[in-house]
C-alpha cells in the first residue's frame, strides 16, 4: 500500500460541476467514491477538493480499504469496432446526412448524449 503522500501525487481526475441552485461549484473525484465537496468560488472549490481527497485517502488507509488507482486514459485508443444490423446502419447514415455530419460524428453525439443522461 502506498503512503498518503504517494496517493496525493497520483493524477486522480477532478470533476467540477457548477451548482446553479446554490450559486457555487460541486467537486468530486469519480475514482474515489463519495469524495465530494463544494464551495461558492471555483478557487475555493479546488482547494476544498484537495483537502477532501486528502481526508478520503487518509480514512481509506486507516481503515485498510482498497484505494483505486487513477484511470490511465492513454490506455484507450479512442476506437472500437461495432457490428450492427444493416437497417440500423442505414438509419444512422440517413440521420447523419440530415444533420450534415459524418456518421462517426453522429454516433459519437448519440453515445455522448445517452451516456450523459444515464449519469445525471
Amino acid at each position: 500500500m502506498k503512503t498518503l503522500n504517494e496517493y496525493m501525487k497520483l493524477p486522480y481526475r477532478m470533476e467540477i460541476v457548477p451548482d446553479v441552485e446554490e450559486n457555487g461549484y460541486v467537486v468530486s473525484y469519480p475514482e474515489l467514491p463519495g469524495c465530494i465537496t463544494c464551495s461558492e468560488t471555483l478557487e475555493q472549490a479546488v482547494s476544498n477538493a484537495e483537502e477532501a481527497k486528502r481526508e478520503w485517502l487518509a480514512a481509506a488507509i486507516e481503515e485498510g480499504l482498497e484505494i483505486p488507482e487513477p484511470v490511465n486514459i492513454n490506455e484507450y485508443s479512442g476506437q472500437f469496432k461495432l457490428r450492427i444490423p444493416k437497417s440500423l446502419h442505414h438509419t444512422l447514415a440517413v440521420h447523419a446526412k440530415e444533420e450534415g455530419i459524418s456518421m462517426n460524428q453522429y454516433c459519437v453525439y448519440l453515445l455522448t448524449k445517452n451516456d450523459t443522461l444515464t449519469h445525471i
